[in-house]
């Protein structure tokens, strides 16, 4: 008997969900320490307003996680400025005015669909789950109002597989939903006929667990335009059964990312800085527990009595009175058990040394460096050689997120620009031209900062040359040496003309120029004219002899 698609789905999901067994545990104690509501590992594991903080005593953790994410957050994909744009493959075409132009507004309409959805605020969990967690991922559907909607999906609740590339192409994920959910996106006569008679009796609360994969449509018929022909697959249906799914839909451009950190060899989930920083908070929360003790026993240590006190009432409060009698005077009244003398001052050190490793494994001591910096004077200088030690730790980083984050996120946003006409006519030079996505945020501005400072150099280095030898400034290519500058620093198309423009006003400057100087002889001329014809033909001077000599 040939098995059904959901039959299918559930035996794949089930492999998985053993393969990611491993990591479950790790992430458990990850969220335990350091972000306590971020892993879903059981179904029932919505809604719920339980204190899950108890392990956490110190928050350095946390807080450093914070600082990563909106690091990460503020130097990549900022809300307030441009962080990317679209280029061509080949570097000439983007000399061209039309095509520079083009790329501009398309870019503009893409951030404007990012800017009116949520699309920032799924973001920003995707980096604070990268930090601690090594993964993340976020379900990207569209909407009729905003074009796109983002889903940011927790930690536990979602199962990744890779293609041959070893990218991640495959996602399950575990939905809980309403029966009023349920009825709302796929319509009551989907349901299986219990969920049905749940909704018949009102029960419109009743939580289910709805299943979804998003996969590629492998086995795709090329010659249909509907959603069976789509590269992607979407399929919906609800745990328990295995009959008819609750929708099946398809998606040109791949609907999901899922970013990681680091990852080794063929793992599927990645690795982050949450990982290395584990062991070093665990620490922090004993050490923390430690000092609390040592200070309770200092301030309210245990005591102890002559035995005919026993049952009597004693105060311990501040300005309390406590009568005893001579036996009990004698025995020597009350006293601590054990004196307690810890050092709490290196206990102290001790924390701190570690609240640092923590801060560096999360990379927030590189993110903050200016603000936490006590000096009253800093160079210019030293400021760019921290960034350039903040991007060299975050160059791998940055890489990873380019083919896992920024470029499918573009493209799906560049996607429903297309099929919303939102762009305009492209023009024929990019008429068989792919287009790249290249990071214009603030940290990969950084990364190229060094290409920009080797410029500047360079130009140094000619003008104090040239005073000695004019000459070497022809080695220069001042024209080039703007686009590139205007490149690297990420200046707006429209500040620096294009070759053609430029030899456009070079050639109407040049054409004005010898117009001026025709007009400069022609006038010359006629003054000269002017003069030979009021010059005196009759006595002896210079003109009566040069013609008397011409007629010799």
């Amino acid at each position: 008997m040939t098995s059904t698609l959901v039959e299918r789905l559930n035996k794949r999901r089930g492999a998985l969900d053993k393969e990611r067994s491993s990591w479950v545990h790790h992430w458990r104690e990850l969220a335990d320490y350091i972000l306590p509501r971020r892993v879903r590992t059981l179904s029932d594991d919505r809604n719920k307003g339980n204190k899950l903080n108890a392990k956490i005593l110190d928050s350095t953790g946390t807080l450093a996680s914070r600082t990563l994410a909106s690091g990460m957050m503020t130097g990549i994909t900022s809300p307030s400025r441009p962080w990317f744009r679209l280029v061509t493959r080949d570097p000439d075409l983007m000399e061209d005015a039309a095509v520079k132009a083009w790329t501009f507004a398309a870019e503009n309409r893409v951030r404007q669909i990012f800017a009116g959805s949520n699309i920032y605020n799924g973001l920003a969990g995707i980096y604070e789950d990268l930090g601690v967690f090594g993964t993340a991922a976020m379900v990207i559907g569209r909407h009729s109002d905003t074009m796109i909607r983002a889903f940011s999906l927790p930690v536990g609740s979602y199962w990744l597989a890779t293609g041959p590339d070893l990218t991640v192409d495959t996602l399950f994920r575990e939905i809980p939903m309403t029966i009023d959910q349920m009825v709302r996106k796929f319509g009551l006569s989907k349901l299986p006929p219990s969920t049905r008679s749940a909704y018949d009796s009102g029960n419109l609360d009743a939580w289910h667990t709805v299943y979804q994969v998003i996969e590629p449509n492998l086995d795709r018929p090329m010659d249909r335009a509907d959603a069976a022909g789509k590269a992607w697959r979407s399929v919906y249906w609800q745990e328990g059964e295995t009959r008819e799914p609750l929708m099946v839909s398809g998606f040109d451009e791949k609907p999901f990312l899922a970013p990681r950190w680091h990852v080794t060899g063929v793992d599927v989930y990645g690795r982050s800085p949450g990982m290395d920083a584990l062991a070093d908070i665990k620490q922090l929360q004993v050490e923390t527990r430690r000092k609390g003790q040592a200070i309770d026993k200092m301030v309210n240590p245990p005591l102890q009595g002559p035995s005919s006190m026993q049952g009597q009432p004693v105060s311990l409060l501040p300005g309390a009175k406590i009568f005893l009698g001579n036996s009990e005077l004698q025995a020597g009244g009350f006293r601590p058990i054990y004196e307690v003398r810890p050092d709490i001052l290196k206990l102290q050190e001790d924390i701190l040394e570690v609240q640092g490793r923590v801060r560096s494994a999360f990379y927030a001591d590189l993110f903050l460096m200016l603000a936490e910096s006590d000096r009253r004077q800093i160079t210019a200088t030293e400021i760019e050689e921290r960034r350039s030690e903040k991007m060299l730790a975050l160059g791998p980083v940055l890489e990873r997120l380019q083919d896992e984050l920024i470029n499918p996120l573009v493209d799906i946003a560049f996607d429903q620009a297309l099929e919303n006409e939102m762009l305009p006519p492209p023009p024929p030079q990019l008429q068989g031209q792919n287009l790249r996505i290249e990071l214009q945020s603030v940290l990969a501005r950084q990364q190229r900062m060094d290409a920009v400072l080797g410029m500047d150099r360079l130009l140094n280095t000619v003008l104090t040359l040239a005073q000695a030898a004019p000459q070497v400034v022809e080695k220069i290519d001042a024209d080039q040496v703007i686009d590139e500058y205007a490149d690297l620093t990420g200046v707006p198309p429209e500040v620096v003309r294009s070759d053609d423009q430029v030899q456009q006003l070079r050639a109407e400057r040049a054409q004005q120029e010898q117009a001026a100087q025709e007009a400069a002889l022609a006038r010359e001329g006629a003054a000269a004219a002017k003069d030979l014809a009021a010059a005196d033909t009759e006595g002896k001077n210079a003109l009566t002899d040069l013609v008397a000599a011409g007629g010799a």
